[in-house]
């Protein structure tokens, strides 16, 4: 059974009502972030409950050393933890000695949680009896600025309401924090110094191993009735926490509030010698600005980024609340400010796959930042991964590959692989694939050829190189294989010839060729410096050639398709409608060997083929593809329904792509695989966006022309986005009866509707 306590609503998401079971659930749901550091919805108060406490700092983590057997060469050396950060939004309050914690109240009442995703805020409000009889009614808000992005602002007010009471608020800062994902208790930060004066106070700490420096700073202000209140705080200071007691006696019905500033200065972005004097910089700018100010501010930022990003719904809340959720979460966690940053599984919202980047970037994430932001943010992704270029060839070289082949990290933080599961590490080598695939989409998308010759040759180059290295010579099929891999499919490890893997081997290698030749005619600089760089010769090249020519891919003539891998049809082709719905998920209910021995898919594999190279196959092939895979599909990747969606809804299954929409939409809201409390699926959530864009709103690039065959589900009355495309933002619109179009933009503009030609002028409405 999934959840189902999230109230439907078009901009927020709502809790309703206190239950301590769902609470590491809500702390997921309700997360905040701003691409610089994000935070769980965690409680400003002592919560004494089952909870997931977690703060983060963007691109700063921890290697945990990886301890392995005799298969250990070329092995990983550790694998990334993203690091729960010192503390700086707890705010102990007690009423008449009373510490105030949700988990042992006698009474909680008109709880309510939401997260205003329109504006950007988190709020809470509850009325409260404490087991001194004393009740409060309490109402919070916070945010992290979008404009000031090392700044956090909290406003908690309280207001005793059967009597009068002596409120303590004991805003602090800790250091001594703990990870949920630790190894025997480790621990991952030493603690330099702990300062304070007046009313701000900083930790000085940095990360074991890795010495990222950081300062946790606050400053607060306490107010009645909302006029500010001078409180000389009691200030108590220990090696890794430091807290200020504000107390105030406070009349029945008045209201006593706190305003608390904190956040992190960090030295990826500032001489670590100047934490301090950074962090009291920029609480000098946000305190001048005060807390509705910096909320105003954050209202203006996120209507900005709506204005471009947002998809309207109309007739059917959950989908719309769905969607916003996925789209809010991906400009929370992504913003394309710094290069050195990429989108981790998870975001700010938990530390499962260590908040590292994956082929999931390449793949779903690169599509959406290409088409609601400028082009720059997908170059900027690109970069990451030409930065990380000398680091992919060295961990080719740990497996025994040579001259210049890269294999990029399934896993990375810094460019090295740090993912510690054998199969995934040394098999799942399609992710290769998905980083040239992004280049040519970059290129299809936004016209913009220069990345190719500047920098993605040469990464084009060392994957190519690998994909021939990595190929043998089959005597008994004379063609070349690829053995021993595992495709996106994990629910099947170590297989021969998986179809993906071999097809993106030969698209690549092809592609790579094609580009040396078109650099070598048009950008003869870039081509004569690559090549002196890479020393790159034709007899390689003829090499390559003969492996893309000849490569092998596994095909049933009974059933007229692509086999996922060879021997594929050896298995026990059980469908999913026939399995035991006890036996669901497959996951978490069997063992490993079954799971390897059984025909299900936890996401699309050939399919996923299907979709990168829709235009190599025709309609028919994705129809024959798509009724023998998807029945064995079980969807147990967050990444699973978005394909199948898009792919549903080009063969006019429009009922089938609706269900595949919602589920991809709202896994996490309504926590289909049963593991919200980890945390959010935020790289799928790009996949929700393609799901509309793609699958309802088609949207394809063909022969240098945006096309789109728009089509809408029965459950919707309309609905519309906004695409930049080349410079160029369109606005599409679909209704039942028709579709209207809107360019904001100097120049005309022509797409293909339905496959005819149409012509929008600037700032002219066009329907269809």
């Amino acid at each position: 059974m999934n959840q189902d306590y999230i109230k439907p609503d078009n901009w927020s998401i709502i809790e309703e009502g206190f239950d301590a079971n769902r609470v590491e659930s809500s702390e997921s749901l309700f997360s905040i972030g701003n691409g610089a550091m994000g935070q769980r919805a965690n409680f400003e108060e002592h919560y004494s409950g089952p909870t997931f406490q977690g703060s983060y700092i963007a691109g700063v983590y921890y290697p945990d050393k990886t301890r392995v057997g005799w298969w250990k060469n070329g092995y990983p050396e550790y694998f990334a933890k993203v690091l729960n950060a010192p503390s700086w939004i707890g705010i102990n309050v007690s009423v008449n000695g009373e510490q105030l914690d949700l988990y042992t109240c006698k009474l909680v009442e008109n709880f309510k949680r939401e997260l205003n995703m329109k504006e950007g805020w988190l709020s809470r409000r509850f009325k409260a009896t404490l087991k001194n009889d004393i009740q409060i009614e309490v109402e919070t808000k916070r945010f992290l600025s979008l404009d000031l992005d090392e700044v956090g602002a909290i406003h908690y007010q309280i207001k005793p309401i059967n009597k009068d009471a002596d409120i303590i608020f004991q805003p602090y800062l800790d250091s001594g924090i703990t990870n949920k994902d630790t190894n025997w208790d480790d621990k991952f930060w030493d603690t330099l110094n702990v300062t304070h004066k007046n009313h701000q106070a900083f930790i000085q700490a940095k990360t074991m191993k890795t010495d990222f420096y950081t300062c946790t700073f606050m400053e607060s202000k306490v107010f009645i009735n909302g006029k500010s209140v001078l409180n000389q705080p009691n200030i108590q200071a220990g090696s890794n926490h430091v807290s200020f007691t504000y107390q105030h006696h406070v009349k029945k019905g008045e209201s006593y509030a706190i305003q608390k500033y904190g956040g992190y200065t960090v030295d990826r972005n500032h001489d670590k010698n100047e934490l301090v004097s950074v962090a009291k910089k920029v609480l000098k700018i946000a305190t001048k600005k005060g807390f509705n100010q910096l909320l105003n501010d954050q209202k203006l930022a996120w209507a900005e980024i709506w204005n471009m990003s947002d998809i309207t719904i109309s007739g059917d809340v959950k989908a719309q609340q769905g969607i916003r959720f996925n789209i809010f979460q991906l400009n929370q966690t992504y913003l394309g400010r710094d290069s050195k940053l990429n989108i981790g599984p998870k975001g700010f919202t938990g530390e499962k796959y260590g908040g590292s980047t994956y082929w999931d970037t390449e793949a779903y994430c690169i599509p959406f930042y290409m088409a609601t932001k400028d082009q720059k943010v997908a170059r900027t992704l690109l970069e990451y991964r030409y930065n990380h270029l000398e680091k992919a060839i060295e961990n080719a070289e740990k497996l025994g590959f040579k001259n210049g082949a890269a294999l990029y990290p399934m896993v990375t933080m810094n460019g090295e692989e740090s993912h510690n599961e054998w199969e995934i590490t040394f098999e799942e080598i399609h992710r290769n694939g998905a980083i040239a695939f992004a280049i040519y989409n970059y290129h299809r998308y936004t016209g913009d050829y220069s990345y190719i010759p500047e920098k993605g040759l040469e990464v084009l180059i060392g994957i190519a190189r690998f994909w021939y290295q990595r190929a043998n010579f089959s005597t008994a099929k004379n063609k070349y294989v690829i053995l021993g891999v595992t495709g996106p499919n994990e629910y099947e490890n170590n297989v021969n010839n998986n179809w993906y893997t071999n097809y993106l081997a030969q698209w690549c290698i092809n592609y790579t060729i094609e580009n040396i030749s078109k650099i070598e005619e048009e950008h003869a600089s870039d081509f004569t410096r690559v090549m002196k760089k890479v020393k790159l010769t034709t007899l390689e090249l003829a090499e390559w050639k003969a492996v893309a020519d000849n490569m092998y891919f596994p095909f049933s003539g009974k059933h007229n398709i692509f086999l996922q891998q060879d021997g594929f049809l050896d298995k026990e082709l059980i469908t999913v409608a026939d399995l035991d719905k006890s036996q669901r998920p497959i996951n978490q209910k069997w063992s490993w060997d079954r799971i390897l021995r059984s025909p299900y898919i936890k996401q699309a594999d050939v399919l996923q083929g299907f979709y990168f190279f829709e235009n190599h196959f025709t309609d028919k092939e994705l129809e024959r593809h798509f009724d023998f895979y998807e029945p064995f599909t079980v969807h147990e990747s967050s990444l699973s329904p978005c394909v199948h969606s898009i792919q549903a809804a080009k063969l006019n299954r429009m009922e089938q792509a609706y269900t595949f929409y919602l589920r991809t939409s709202r896994l996490d809201l309504d926590d289909y695989n049963h593991e919200v409390h980890e945390g959010l699926h935020i790289t799928s959530m790009a996949g929700t966006w393609m799901s509309i864009v793609e699958g309802f709103g088609g949207m394809r690039v063909k022969n240098n022309q945006l096309a789109f065959t728009p089509k809408i589900p029965k459950q919707w009355d309309s609905y519309s986005f906004k695409v930049n495309f080349r410079n160029s933002i369109i606005k599409v619109n679909v209704c039942r009866n028709d579709t209207k179009f809107e360019l904001e933009s100097e120049t005309e503009l022509q797409v293909l509707v339905n496959n005819k030609p149409v012509t929008i002028q600037p700032n002219d409405l066009v329907s269809i």
